[in-house]
């Protein structure tokens, strides 16, 4: 187990506890076995796990044909060379082929902070959207996350789950339900109402209760599965309040405000859109806990954001 991320050592015990109860799980890693957590299912079953080293679009490619054996291949590195070094194998060898591969893109965002633009992850939502029958998955916290992986144990697609660094704080009770494709509704503002996922999910969370404290109407959607989007959830939203405000910690250009944007664009209800996140510019270099307040995508930031809205 990774001691130094406890939110990551999610994968690993539950990958452990999908193969005890008899799925065909495997796992592999691109030399990061230590930074996602998947050293204790390495331990556990050894004959069960890969690592491939620094070769990620090996990887892909690799447990795209582990899958044709009957396997159920989860796959984990840095979501900035997941997403976007090994697209062309994600789309091809995995999507098109229809093969039931678990992509895990970890540490995403701005949550690598120093390592710099080649290591943030800040369109990957935006690619991966875009590949035809690929889901795609934003978790709130390790919960969340745990409870999706259970559920894709037996799944038809393949997803792309893109979760933080590990330490990223708990929203949800362990005990909590979620269903892939299901939005969780946090209920429906009449002034505003906050969309939101991944790391986003818990500022948003604190800018509702502050929110609300101060008179207002505010509602919160956790919108974790961004692929297929529950429209149904963003339709009733967009009926009853007067803005939509998406939170990512994304670039607004093709994530999950791209997607809210479309469904609202094609079913108008009376509610304006504010898209909130990355401009579209390339992330600047420094603590994470220093680049969500810059980009006002702590608690305090979006419950500035959404007054100013209000």
């Amino acid at each position: 187990m990774n001691t130094r991320a406890p939110s990551l050592s999610v994968l690993s015990d539950t990958l452990i506890e999908l193969a005890e109860a008899g799925h065909p799980v495997a796992a592999g890693t691109a030399d990061l076995q230590y930074s996602n957590g998947l050293v204790g299912f390495a331990q556990r079953y050894p004959d069960r796990f890969v690592q491939f080293g620094i070769s990620e679009q090996n990887m892909v490619s690799a447990a795209a044909g582990m899958a044709t054996t009957g396997l159920v291949p989860y796959v984990a590195t840095f979501a900035s060379f997941l997403g976007l070094l090994a697209c062309e194998q994600i789309r091809m060898d995995i999507a098109y082929c229809a093969q039931p591969v678990r992509l895990i893109g970890h540490h995403t965002g701005i949550s690598l902070g120093f390592y710099g633009t080649s290591h943030h992850a800040t369109e990957d939502i935006s690619t991966m959207r875009a590949i035809a029958d690929l889901t795609v998955i934003s978790p709130a916290d390790g919960a969340q996350f745990a409870q999706l992986l259970r559920e894709s144990a037996t799944y038809p697609e393949p997803i792309y789950f893109r979760i933080g660094r590990g330490h990223d704080p708990a929203v949800y009770d362990p005990q909590e339900e979620f269903r892939i494709g299901k939005a969780k509704v946090h209920g429906i503002g009449d002034d505003i109402t906050i969309i939101a996922c991944g790391y986003a999910v818990h500022g948003a969370k604190a800018a509702k209760e502050a929110l609300e404290a101060k008179g207002h109407s505010v509602g919160l959607i956790d919108m974790h599965t961004v692929k297929p989007l529950d429209e149904d959830a963003v339709r009733q939203a967009a009926e009853r309040s007067k803005v939509i405000l998406t939170v990512e910690e994304h670039n607004i250009l093709g994530g999950l405000g791209s997607a809210v944007a479309e469904i609202m664009a094609e079913n108008p209800g009376k509610a304006r859109l504010k898209r909130h996140g990355i401009m579209d510019e390339y992330s600047l270099i420094a603590p994470p806990t220093h680049l969500y307040k810059h980009y006002k995508l702590d608690a305090a930031g979006i419950e500035e954001v959404a007054a100013a809205l209000i």
